[in-house]
């Protein structure tokens, strides 16, 4: 089976995972692609495939040889971004030949080369997208697929390989996809997740990240006798966004500039919300954009009165770079298959996070891989169905180069 062909029946699946939910996984849907993948694992022979009481997804493929090779590990995440919905996806492929994309006519809704030049570079390919009104799900369900691809045709190929470890997460969208992944279990030497964006993309350094709720209580009572007397939270809330750097922000940053992302915003007079997310590169930088929100909650509690404002701000993951670098080979296996591929490995930063930050961390080096998705996060997300293809013969040539090589020291 193609790769693209797997993703398809997989975004059949709705699994957007909840912030807001205290559950492991934070949404039960999630469940129900992981047994799905899990009965697909068995199906392809992996008979040790489980989907365990946290709702992750472990399998193996044994070794075929007596040689001694590094175990190898493959991840990826089953959730979908809270940001766009991942409900009754109407998925279809375009031949693009060139120029805007008319997703949905009757809505008139339009990909436009202007908004995406880089839709350009697909020229001649047959690529998946929505109808305009969902993401489509390539991050992550075009790396489960890819995965999952390259599993078959390794198996079909016969040919010597080591121990290959199969992984899928949940709640990777919302910086808990690591939380309950059992490292010692898994047993892998070192770890690729497979959740980048365009093909080619190698990816080893990326963001620190933590998450920041400030809850902002007011005094409520009549307009009409307010003066001196009502605290409007709402306004209190705003009065907080406007005192963070206003170009310090996603859609003014690139590269390895960090930024705050105000992802939500609720509430009424006497109670407000804000959720944010901190990013950056830069570890010292990271810290101090976290001082500077408690700099800016303390100043507020002195203007309007403490416990006005109530800030909790939590790490998510830093930039696994310092974990990679001692191991650079497993880069340089991977940018080898690439290249075996035809394809040119571009090492960019990734500006976001996967689980394989955390993971590095938790003594998994994990750098990552490209998906050929793009847009991630929007209903404009769009993957290549010939990008998956050439992915998942990638992941096949570092397994197959693996025992080729031989057990790298770690």
């Amino acid at each position: 089976m193609k790769a693209y062909e797997r993703f398809l029946s997989y975004v059949s699946y709705p699994t957007m995972s909840d912030e807001s939910s205290e559950t492991v996984p934070s949404t039960k849907k999630q469940l129900r692609l992981a047994e799905e993948l899990c009965k697909e694992l068995k199906g392809l022979g992996l008979s040790d495939a489980k989907v365990d009481s946290c709702g992750y997804v472990y399998a193996t493929l044994p070794s075929n040889c007596d040689k001694e090779i590094n175990t190898i590990g493959f991840i990826s995440h089953m959730d979908t971004s809270p940001e766009a919905s991942d409900t009754d996806i109407k998925a279809r492929i375009v031949d693009y030949r060139g120029g805007d994309i008319v997703l949905n006519e009757k809505e008139n809704i339009v990909m436009r080369v202007s908004d995406y030049p880089y839709l350009e570079n697909y020229k001649g390919q047959h690529i998946i997208v929505s109808d305009g009104t969902t993401l489509i799900g390539a991050d992550d369900k075009a790396g489960i697929a890819e995965i999952m691809t390259a599993v078959e045709k390794i198996i079909e190929s016969g040919k010597p390989h080591g121990a290959v470890k199969i992984g899928f997460t949940p709640d990777e969208e919302i910086g808990r996809g690591a939380n309950h992944f059992d490292v010692a279990g898994f047993a892998a030497d070192y770890a690729y997740t497979v959740d980048g964006g365009a093909i080619g993309e190698l990816e080893y350094e990326n963001f620190n990240a933590a998450g920041a709720h400030i809850k902002v209580n007011g005094v409520s009572i009549h307009p009409g006798s307010a003066k001196d007397k009502m605290k409007n939270a709402s306004t209190i809330a705003c009065e907080f966004n406007a005192m963070l750097p206003e170009d310090e922000v996603p859609e003014k940053t690139e590269g390895y500039e960090g930024f705050h992302h105000l992802s939500s915003i609720s509430g009424g007079i006497e109670k407000a919300e804000l959720r944010y997310i901190i990013r950056d590169h830069d570890r010292a930088k990271f810290e101090a954009k976290k001082a500077q929100f408690a700099e800016i909650a303390d100043a507020l509690n002195r203007k309007y009165g403490d416990g006005t404002i109530e800030l909790s701000i939590s790490d998510s993951y830093y930039n696994m770079k310092e974990k990679i670098e001692p191991n650079m080979f497993i880069i340089d296996r991977a940018k080898t298959a690439m290249a075996d591929n035809g394809v040119t490995p571009r090492i960019v930063p990734i500006r976001g996070g996967t689980d394989g930050a955390r993971l590095s961390f938790m003594g998994l080096p994990c750098p990552n891989l490209c998906t050929g998705g793009e847009n991630f996060h929007s209903r404009f997300e769009f993957a290549s169905c010939e990008a998956m293809e050439t992915i998942s013969d990638i992941l096949t040539s570092i397994i197959l180069n693996a025992a080729d090589q031989g057990k790298m020291k770690m």
